[in-house]
């Protein structure tokens, strides 16, 4: 798991700009920076969605309850959406996912 995209996600559940839970993160799909889903369940709906409008997905490699936690939340979170969140950060967060592990 990346520091980075740790970070990241506690910073924007700070500020307020992240949307959590499947159903609501397909709502605003469109208007994301970065679409994290956990390895929990089928997202494929999402992952369209995310597609259709050129929004980048990440698959977190761990269950909704790790991704919660990641968050800083106490509560699972099966997908989440990252709103107003700088461009380049989240590239950086999408290349250091890609990277293989060391």
């Amino acid at each position: 798991m990346s520091k980075m995209l740790a970070k990241v996600l506690k910073d924007a559940a700070r500020e307020k700009r992240i949307t959590v839970g499947a159903r609501q993160v397909l709502k605003v799909v469109a208007d994301s920076n970065l679409v994290v889903l956990s390895n929990s369940d089928d997202f494929g709906d999402i992952v369209e969605a995310a597609q259709k409008d050129d929004v980048p997905t990440l698959q977190f490699d761990g269950t909704s309850v790790a991704l919660g936690k990641l968050c800083g939340m106490q509560f699972r979170v099966s997908a989440l959406s990252l709103n107003g969140v700088d461009g380049s950060i989240v590239q950086s967060v999408i290349k250091e996912n890609e990277s293989p592990a060391q």
